[in-house]
């Protein structure tokens, strides 16, 4: 026999995800395998005739605390660790009467499928942590020279495959590739349950004080350490260009873009993800009923109404040339009025919480027309990482919200109440739109938006001559403070009445002044919304 092959003479079974374990086993039985199992999977196979070992039987004890404790046992994991060319493990092993093991044949407790339901407890998740089934990948893995570890029922019809060429042996090629996935799999599980305890574990009431001498570097989420759980979705069809390829992965979390249903339409690209992510994340921070469209990641415009359809028709008054060839998203379901509204132009994509089915006759019947469903709207927190050759940035989500209790009036005139509206209205629309970046708002609606420019004079002129809607008597939000005068100055010739800008330059003094001398109310929000 090849020296890099070996015949498999005894496997150990325990699987939570069955499908074709029935099948797999009774050829391993073909190739004269003894089998040894857990639970439910011993179950499964001896209901389809087939013989099986309890691991009780091998280690001596009982499976015990609900499932916890069965297959951490020396027995087992002398079994799998054991090195077959040394002389010393394989005289321990006649010792203490253990059997070796050559292949593990184990996927793990359905975590990220626990947590990905609706209304799942902390309790219910951590149940749902695998401890036995890591061990046992790890202890087979660390030996593959000698043990095949498999983790993934797609695997199995190779593996057979394989031992029916070399008379029931498998190769080192392939145990090889085994542990690659093997790793893989263990990996993704760890973060995922780490990403999970993380988020539950800052919601947990009873989890108040830090315990005496804790930093607060110990509490942070920015660890020494990030890993990923993803998992690709799909290819698409390329990345923002057609020469890039490009596909989705997913998180273990639920909620969000990348698990939006696509309802209708053509398959999502690369650039319909972005721009209705920019889109859902916009409308969450809204409270009553909104609505954003977005071009190339920024707002053409957004509103808020009394239903979607006045939300969406105030969005795409700010710039309706613009809005062609948008993405539409809205915190509430669409109705039949707004999908006819919506129709009236060519949209590349609607996201919404769900459409009653009136909507979505009307919405289906635009072919071209991509229409997702989110879920209900929730602002995501935790953690936003950007790429960068050579590695990563990594920095906690920008989920804060103003309230008018926050503004700090600098001006001699306050504003009025209409204003403050006005005013939250813009700031929310503000720090989702990219810097350098400048809004004219009315309450309920934009005016103009001036993004992404190098100079922030600048974004307040391009604001101003986007805009459709007449400027006089709107109010103006800055993402970040006027370095200089001259963007105050600039914007008061268009006929703005208040203005709301984090503050904190060494210019604030003559900044305010200005205000002042053109009889508007200026507030200070004290936090800066950059977005690039």
């Amino acid at each position: 026999m090849n020296q890099g092959l070996r015949k498999i003479g005894r496997a150990l079974v325990s699987v939570s995800d069955k499908t074709g374990i029935v099948d797999f086993v009774r050829e391993l039985r073909g190739f004269d395998v003894e089998i040894i199992s857990t639970g439910g999977t011993a179950k499964t196979l001896r209901e389809a005739g087939i013989e099986v070992r309890d691991i009780s039987e091998v280690t001596g004890f009982p499976e015990m605390m609900d499932g916890r404790v069965k297959t951490l046992h020396p027995r087992i994991h002398g079994g799998l660790l054991a090195l077959r060319d040394n002389d010393e493990h394989v005289a321990a092993m006649r010792e203490h009467g253990i059997e070796p093991i050559d292949m593990v044949v184990v996927n793990l407790y359905p975590f990220e499928e626990t947590i990905a339901r609706a209304g799942v407890t902390l309790e219910e998740a951590v149940e749902q942590i695998d401890i036995g089934g890591p061990a046992m990948i790890r202890s087979a893995a660390k030996n593959f020279k000698d043990v095949a570890v498999v983790v993934d029922p797609s695997s199995y019809p190779a593996i057979l495959a394989e031992m029916r060429q070399n008379e029931g042996a498998t190769s080192l090629a392939t145990r090889a590739l085994l542990v690659q996935q093997a790793f893989q799999r263990t990996a993704a599980y760890d973060a995922a349950i780490r990403a999970y305890l993380n988020s539950a574990l800052a919601l947990e009431s009873h989890i108040e004080e830090r315990p005496a001498g804790q930093t607060q570097e110990l509490g942070s989420l920015l660890s020494d350490r990030v890993a990923f759980n993803l998992k690709r979705k799909f290819s698409l069809r390329y990345g923002e260009n057609p020469h890039q390829e490009a596909a989705l992965y997913e998180t273990s979390a639920r909620g969000g873009v990348a698990n939006a249903e696509v309802l209708s339409g053509k398959e999502m690209s690369f650039n319909n993800y972005m721009d209705a992510d920019a889109a859902w994340q916009l409308v969450c921070d809204f409270d009553g009923t909104a609505c954003a469209i977005i071009k190339h990641m920024n707002p053409a415009g957004a509103g808020t109404g009394a239903s979607a359809e006045e939300a969406y028709r105030r969005a795409l008054a700010t710039d309706p040339v613009s809005a062609f060839g948008g993405i539409v998203a809205f915190n509430r379901e669409v109705d039949e009025r707004a999908a006819r509204a919506l129709t009236e132009i060519f949209t590349e994509v609607v996201i919404a919480p769900g459409y009653d089915e009136a909507a979505l006759e009307v919405l289906r019947a635009k072919k071209n027309l991509r229409v997702l469903s989110a879920g209900e709207p929730e602002r995501v927190g935790g953690l936003d990482y950007r790429t960068i050759t050579g590695g990563m940035l990594v920095q906690t989500r920008d989920t804060h919200r103003l309230t008018p209790g926050d503004l700090k009036v600098v001006t001699k005139r306050p504003p009025t109440e209409e204003e403050v509206r006005a005013l939250l209205f813009a700031w929310t629309v503000c720090k989702h739109t990219k810097s350098n970046a400048i809004v004219y708002a009315r309450d309920g609606q934009t005016v103009g938006v001036g993004a992404g420019q190098m100079s922030r004079v600048d974004s307040v002129r391009i604001g101003a001559m986007r805009a459709v809607l007449p400027l006089q008597g709107s109010v103006l939000a800055s993402d970040a403070f006027f370095p200089f005068r001259d963007g105050l100055d600039e914007a008061a010739r268009h006929g703005i009445t208040a203005v709301i800008q984090p503050g904190g330059s060494v210019r604030d003094q003559e900044v305010i002044d200005a205000a002042d001398e053109h009889n508007l109310a200026m507030v200070f929000t004290g936090i800066r919304h950059f977005k690039h």
